[in-house]
Formats: C-alpha cells, structure tokens, sequence
C-alpha cells in the first residue's frame, strides 16, 4: 500500500513509510468507509473514485482531492490526499456523517415549552427557536414514565420492560456488549462523549474504587456527570469511571413550604462530596457540555471526526433549584422559574456550536425523559399546564406520563418549522441514527427500534405510520399500555403512576381496563373499554406478541 502527496510530489512518489501515522489514519478511515459502503466504482475498472463530503470536509479538502485506486489485488493500493491540510482545524459535520447532540431534559412536560403551549407561564425562548428552526413532533412517547426505564429505551432501543429495571441502584442494566447509541457511532468513526445524569447504574463496590458498567463501559469515551437525579444520594459528580470526589460528607432531608414533600427544593438524605453544591449542579454541566465543544472544535485529532454529544441534564426534575437571576420570572412558581434556568442551559449550548462552527453540521434533538411532577391543584393554583393538556404526570399510563416535547434541528436536511404528528417512541432514535450513518444495525441490536428519518427528510407519505404499536409499562404499578393508530389500551383501571387513584378494583359488570380513541379523546376522558370489546381484544392480543417476543 502506498501513500502519495500530489501538490509537493506531482512524481507520485511513496511517502508511506516518512508518514505513517497519516497513512494509517486515512488507511483506517477509507478501509472503514468501504465497510460501510461509502465507496462507490467510478468509470476506469481498476479504480475507485470517492467523491463522499464526509471524508473530504473531514480533512479539511474538497471531494475530488480524495481518491482511492486499486489494482486487481489490493484494495486499497494507493491513498491520495494533500497532506498539509491534514491537521485543518476547521471542525466537521458532513452531510452524511453530522455532529449528533443529544439534549435531554429531566421530568419536563409537555405543556412547559411555549412553542407547545401558548398558554405556558414559562418563557422559553431556546426551545421555542429550536421549534422555528426544526421540525416539532406532537405524539413522541418516552420508553416509559420513569427516568431509568426511559433512558434504557434511549440509550438501547429495546423496551425497558423487557429487563428488570429495579436493579439501576447496584448493577448495570446495560449488559456488557449490548449496542448502545453510543457503542454504535464511535464503531462508526464519532467521538462519543456523555454529559450529566447517567440513571442506568454501576456495579458500586464503594465509591472509593472504579465504577464499571458505566457510559464509558457502554460506548461513551467520556463521561462527566452523576450517578442518578440531585435529589437521590449518594451525591458526587463522576468523571470516567471514578469519582471526582467520594461521598464523604452528609446532607439532610429537605423540603419546601407549601408544596408536596416531593416537590419544591426537595432531596433525600445522603452522603455528598466535599464542596458539591446541589444548587451548581446545573450550570456546571452546561460548563462541561460546551468546554466539550469548544474542545473538539479546536483540537486537530478530534475536529477530524463527527460528535456525539449527549447532554442529560438533571433538571427540572427535584430539588428545583433556580439561580438568582430566575427567581419569581415565571408565572408557574419555582418549578417555572427552574424551567427558566433549564432553557437559557440549552442557549448555552447553541451559542457554544455556533461560536465553534458546527451548528449547521449539526444533528441536534431536544426532549424530555418523561412528564412532569405536577399536579392539578398546581395547575389550578399558577394557571400553568405543565402536561399541556393531557391527563397525569410522570410515572403515569395516561398521555401526561409519557408523551413528550420533541424537537429535531438539523440544517438542510429538516425543514425548519415543520411540525409531525407521526407517533415514535424514543426507542427509535438507535434505528434512526443508524440509518443516518447509512448503516445497518447489527443482528439483535435495537429490537424495538424503527428509522425515522423519512419523517425528519419530508419522505414519509401523511397518514401514513412510521412505526407499528408502542408498549409500555407504568411506573408504579404492573399496568401496561399500548398505543396502536388512534387506540390506545391500558390493562387496569387507574393511572398506574403517581397519579392518584393508582389503580381501581373492578367492579362487577364494569370496564376491567381503559380504551381511549386519542384521535377523538387526547385527553382521554371517555373510556370505551365496553363499547368496543372487539378492539380490546385486538390490542390486548397486539399486545401479548410484542411483549413475549424474544428480544
């Protein structure tokens, strides 16, 4: 194999063996690209031309600088590229190969963001441009109502209760070689990198040793950020697979007044690490997140491959914690003012890829992982609808539990202010950004997830659906649910979460379950369980499959 530098030795002399970090970067690069299928047969049968942008905008040159020949038994033979632009700065985002960032809001509902509610007492000005900028879908469904099960449905593309999410607090419930987003893009050349709260467990053995079964055991090769949620000890950030600084020290229980013993500036009592303040949580991983970029903006080695950044913030879940300068701004109390804070968080971050130039290289979704804590006497109390209209809140089978803001930003591949009312589930991100990368996934690999992209491209017929049921379990019960077209089932009566009443015994001749038509009854006030018997007994069969399909 050889290497060659046209501008300086038109001669075509080998420069193979003076430069061989070069030659084994591009060799590594094209031989990945040929896997993948990025290599296409040019005119001349014994060559390849490669006009793919993702290669040439990596390297900081134009496509028709980059080729590849082969001869009739080596493939590749020659490698061609001008070696002085191969430490450009100039970070990349190709077309086919964009930056991917992944920003996660903690128990956001529905109803919070202006640009889905224009009603809310919450200025949201980031989201909203997010929204005027990209697509907004209206019917996106967690994997569940609970932030670990939701986030093992993201981070997977299985659903959640096909594994015993109860384990999060000791074990790992990522297995070991288990595809994750992350472990699929860096195979694919990203440099993958996690920010915030993980919720998915490590196998502690004391907070003084290793953490494994972590981000950086699941794909990520960085990770800073915290074990669970700020209200749920021990507290201490996490860097790698270790901690900055053990729980050493101890916090008590606190609580707000007037407010729910859950609500408010709510945590639980626990260890804390020396110096952590609970109030700097947030802002700090906003500090890393766009350090992160810069970093990888300005760095030669790194500027060469496409991010993934995944961003999980830690609010407004509990303790709602807003800076002074938030405080009494909204019109839906410390929650609204917490929101607030979380939004110009995300300003942050547009800023932080503008300044860096990879914003328009940039794949960027925003979301939440499941409704919110808030209750109807809040939304009697503020006039504020944090699940814009829908019935319950986090944990819930009802539409509040689940359905979430979703927005997808990406420059000249979604038309900016376009709105779907496609149904997904957050499962389908893993089949989605595969079939971004023009990739396959492996054999087994996200099961439950179902590509997108054509929705996001403007390709998917209206009407049409993209995907086949969701299925879900509650979270705080053993209900299940699923959503198939306009019909929705919930095997038990009651919310199955933290609504109140949880569940309702049956009472004779009654409905045993809920059938609500969500075309008709979004709000699902009207039960028709015992009106339309024979599409219960279609979804509950619907239902049985999926859940006893071996995956």
């Amino acid at each position: 194999m050889e290497l060659f530098h046209l501008k300086s030795h038109p001669q075509k002399t080998n420069l193979a063996a003076t430069n061989r970090k070069v030659f084994k970067e591009l060799s590594a690069v094209l031989h990945q690209h040929i896997q993948r299928g990025g290599v296409t047969p040019w005119q001349e049968p014994q060559s390849w031309f490669w006009p793919a942008p993702s290669f040439a905008h990596r390297f900081g040159t134009t496509p028709k600088t980059v080729i590849a020949m082969t001869s009739l038994k080596l493939i590749p033979a020659l490698l061609l590229i001008p070696l002085a632009v191969v430490g450009a700065t100039k970070p990349a985002g190709p077309a086919s190969q964009p930056h991917v960032v992944l920003l996660l809001a903690d128990d956001l509902g529905y109803g919070d963001p202006g640009c889905y509610n224009p009603h809310s007492k919450i200025a949201t000005p980031n989201m909203d441009r997010l929204a005027r900028e990209g697509m907004r879908f209206t019917d996106v469904h967690a994997a569940g109502p609970l932030c670990h099960p939701s986030r093992y449905g993201l981070m997977t593309g299985r659903y959640p209760f096909r594994t015993d999410v109860s384990r999060w607090p000791k074990e790992p419930l990522i297995e070991k070689g288990q595809v994750t987003l992350a472990s699929f893009l860096r195979d694919r050349g990203y440099r993958t990198a996690m920010v915030g709260k993980w919720h998915l467990g490590f196998r502690e053995e004391g907070y003084e040793r290793p953490l494994p079964g972590g981000p950086v055991d699941c794909g990520f090769e960085s990770f800073f950020g915290l074990r669970a949620s700020t209200d749920i000890p021990p507290y201490f950030y996490i860097r790698g697979d270790r901690a900055v600084a053990p729980p050493t020290g101890h916090i008590a229980e606190h609580h707000s007044e007037g407010w729910l013993p859950t609500q408010g500036a709510f945590w639980r009592e626990g260890g804390i690490a020396p110096g952590l303040s609970l109030e700097e949580v947030l802002p700090r991983l906003t500090d890393e997140a766009c350090a992160l970029i810069r970093s990888h903006a300005g760095n030669k080695t790194d500027a060469r491959r496409p991010l993934m950044l995944y961003l999980a913030y830690t609010a407004p879940h509990t303790p709602w914690l807003p800076a002074a300068e938030f405080v009494g701004k909204s019109g839906a109390g410390m929650y609204g003012d917490f929101v607030m804070m979380l939004d110009a968080q995300v300003g942050r971050v547009l800023t932080a890829l503008e300044d860096a130039r990879m914003a328009q290289d940039t794949l960027l979704i925003f979301t939440s992982d499941n409704g919110p804590v808030w209750t109807p006497a809040d939304v009697a109390r503020f006039g504020h609808d944090a699940a814009g209209g829908l019935r319950g809140m986090k944990a819930d089978a009802w539409e509040g539990g689940h359905r979430m803001p979703f927005i997808v930003r990406w420059p000249g591949r979604v038309k900016a202010g376009t709105v779907s009312d496609q149904t997904i589930c957050m499962t389908d991100l893993l089949a989605t950004l595969a079939e971004v990368c023009g990739a396959k996934l492996p054999v087994g690999a996200g099961p439950d997830s179902v590509s997108f992209l054509p929705v996001l491209e403007g390709r998917q017929p209206k009407g049409k659906p993209i995907r086949g049921p969701i299925v879900m379990r509650a979270g705080s019960s053993p209900a299940m649910m699923i959503r198939s077209g306009d019909w929705k089932l919930i095997n038990q009566l009651g919310s199955g979460g933290f609504s109140q009443p949880k569940t309702i015994k049956p009472e004779p001749g009654g409905p045993a379950g809920q059938l609500y038509n969500l075309r008709d009854d979004p709000t699902e006030t009207t039960n028709l369980y015992l009106k339309h018997p024979e599409i219960v007994a279609r979804l509950e069969a619907e239902m049985q499959q999926i859940v006893k399909a071996e995956r």
